[in-house]
């Protein structure tokens, strides 16, 4: 994916070129150390091969896809905040290395960052991108406190779970998109057929997140397997063993299994009850989704288009 790692690039020079060095520095300080962390920048990378699919001036993206990723990290430190977690890709959580004060307000100020990047587009597209950016981040709120519902609930429908992880995880996948398209200034119609591509591409991404938790090599993955099995969270495994197998399912439920013995317990029980094999089909559905969206949004640059397919293919089947 040799233009993603030029948008990769791109957006790292964007980054060094923006000033946060402003007081009163416990504000600002953070925000340039979690930003300073990386990532894959995947989610403005996104937004540049929007823009390019349509050939328009990457330029004019950069900003607004620096925009989409301030907001991501912004969402980051609030998530760790609520999850308690000591690291974020292997350093110091915001609110472990200040406090959770400091994180809270930085992560505010990252909010209003977000929207100043994104507004830096065309005057003539500037409804259309806010009104696109709005939507999604409230949506996200949203995806994070029906999370947060599901721990509290003894089951969870799949069709409850799936609306979930498309709030959570793949709007911000299909906004970047449509953002980056609207900039190429592409039709609405074929930018809201990339949002789409963007949206399964992001839903494949998180039921493959969730089969690697339960299935994927401890060496490659960067995490120990089977976090999810050990906190009892209702992913789309346990929601398909709870539905092919309800009895099975109660009795590991209720067994007082703990550690390595749960997590095998679980892993052989998702495969023999057909938990898996149907996650897979899911995965796989949605995947297939991506490229009819992508085929209906019709991009002028096929170059790109057949780079964005490969990226959503990697998506459902990373195994990292």
């Amino acid at each position: 994916m040799q233009d993603f790692k030029r948008y990769q690039r791109l957006l790292e020079n964007t980054l060094a070129r923006q000033d946060f060095d402003h007081e009163p520095q416990e504000l600002y300080q953070p925000i340039s150390y979690i930003l300073a962390l990386g990532g894959k920048r995947l989610r403005p990378a996104l937004t540049l091969a929007g823009c390019d699919l349509f050939n328009g001036e990457l330029e004019e993206a950069l900003l607004p896809a620096l925009g989409i990723e301030v907001f991501h990290n912004f969402s980051l430190v609030h998530d760790d905040i609520m999850d308690e977690a000591p690291v974020r890709r292997g350093k110091k959580t915001v609110h472990e290395k200040w406090n959770t004060n400091i994180a809270i307000l930085a992560g505010d100020a990252m909010l209003v960052k977000a929207y100043q990047y994104v507004a830096k587009v065309d005057k003539a597209i500037l409804p259309k991108v806010l009104k696109c950016f709005s939507s999604t981040a409230l949506e996200i709120c949203e995806g994070q406190q029906l999370d947060m519902n599901f721990e509290k609930m003894e089951s969870v429908a799949e069709d409850d779970y799936i609306e979930m992880i498309r709030l959570k995880t793949a709007v911000l996948l299909g906004a970047a998109l449509k953002i980056g398209a609207l900039v190429g200034r592409a039709t609405e119609a074929k930018a809201h057929s990339l949002y789409h591509f963007g949206i399964n591409a992001g839903l494949a991404f998180q039921v493959q997140d969730d089969l690697l938790d339960a299935f994927g090599d401890p060496s490659k993955f960067g995490k120990k397997v089977g976090g999810d099995i050990l906190q009892d969270k209702k992913t789309l495994l346990r929601i398909y063993a709870r539905e092919l197998d309800p009895k099975g399912t109660e009795a590991l439920t209720q067994s007082s299994l703990s550690g390595d013995a749960k997590v095998q317990a679980w892993q052989k029980f998702f495969v023999e009850s057909g938990a898996r094999s149907k996650a897979i089909e899911k995965r796989d559905f949605f995947l297939g989704e991506a490229h009819d969206a992508l085929k209906n949004a019709a991009g002028s640059n096929q170059a790109v288009a057949e780079q964005l397919k490969e990226f959503a293919t990697w998506l459902a089947h990373r195994d990292r």
